[in-house]
């Protein structure tokens, strides 16, 4: 399928892309070869395959829920660099 420099800078504007003028010719090229083998899937035989969401069919990986007692604040502050009134010190982040 064939891309014109329009079609480039019309999809580049949309995107909000500032693409150099010099580089046009290519991505038309690029974008061209990519349609044309994307083309060539329509010729694929799907008669009978259930569309899917993914690729491969997945379960949910997580373990259940447990109720655990939660740490007490002197161990979570033991490893700690830096600690004051059973809170951590962290260095400032917003300026």
């Amino acid at each position: 399928m064939k891309i014109t420099k329009q079609e480039v800078l019309h999809v580049a504007n949309l995107a909000r892309l500032d693409v150099d003028k010099v580089l046009i010719d290519k991505f038309a090229g690029q974008i061209g070869t990519i349609l044309e083998y994307v083309d060539t899937l329509k010729s694929v035989d799907t008669q009978g395959v259930t569309p899917t969401s993914h690729a491969i069919f997945l379960t949910n990986a997580f373990r259940e829920d447990e109720e655990k007692q939660s740490i007490d604040c002197d161990s979570a502050l033991s490893n700690a660099p830096e600690k004051e009134d059973g809170n951590f010190i962290v260095p400032k982040v917003i300026i």
